[in-house]
């Protein structure tokens, strides 16, 4: 009985000690990356804008061929909502909202994902004219991940495992675009 008196004593400090060290770690995380696209600022930001076009060079969008994808509302205007469902883990089900467009600047987006997990993150396009017929393009993601959860931020890596994907699209949409 001693014994397991003394193992459980240790077992709630172990836990405790999680929990402290959890309040002190960071809660959010931010990744941004950005790339430049051999096309004016206009005909760029006129193709991003559109949900419709995401699915084109999302690496999301592109590892399931068989997505279901809905959209609400008028695409390209705040208010418009595209909505997917894959059986594919690693793109899930949710959907994205345009809360707020910049013409020829940025696209702020909410995303509410539902599968495999429930989350919420903020993202954003942004397009900068560079000169004539060069435009840098911004894809950021960010959000919160709530305490205690949030222990498990660094280990997670979220630069790393949201940025191969960024990365991805925004080659992808590059190739698209420049050819």
């Amino acid at each position: 009985m001693r014994i397991l008196k003394k193992i459980l004593i240790v077992l709630i400090l172990l836990f405790s000690i999680v929990l402290i060290t959890a309040y002190f770690m960071p809660k959010k995380y931010e990744v941004t990356r950005e790339i430049v696209i051999n096309k004016p600022v206009d005909s760029v930001f006129n193709y991003v804008k559109y949900l419709k076009n995401q699915n084109e060079f999302s690496a999301w969008g592109k590892a399931d061929p068989k997505i279901k994808l809905t959209y609400t509302g008028t695409d390209g205007a705040v208010g418009a909502i595209a909505a997917w469902e894959s059986k594919v883990k690693e793109v899930g089900v949710g959907e994205q909202e345009i809360v707020k467009l910049t013409e020829k600047k940025r696209i702020d987006y909410n995303l509410r994902f539902k599968q495999p997990f429930e989350d919420t993150a903020a993202a954003f396009i942004s397009t900068e004219n560079i000169d004539s017929n060069q435009t840098k393009v911004k894809w950021n993601i960010n959000g919160v991940i709530p305490y205690p959860m949030n222990i498990m931020l660094p280990m997670m890596n979220m630069d790393q495992m949201l940025g191969k994907d960024l990365q991805k699209g925004l080659e992808n949409l590059k190739t698209k675009l420049e050819q």
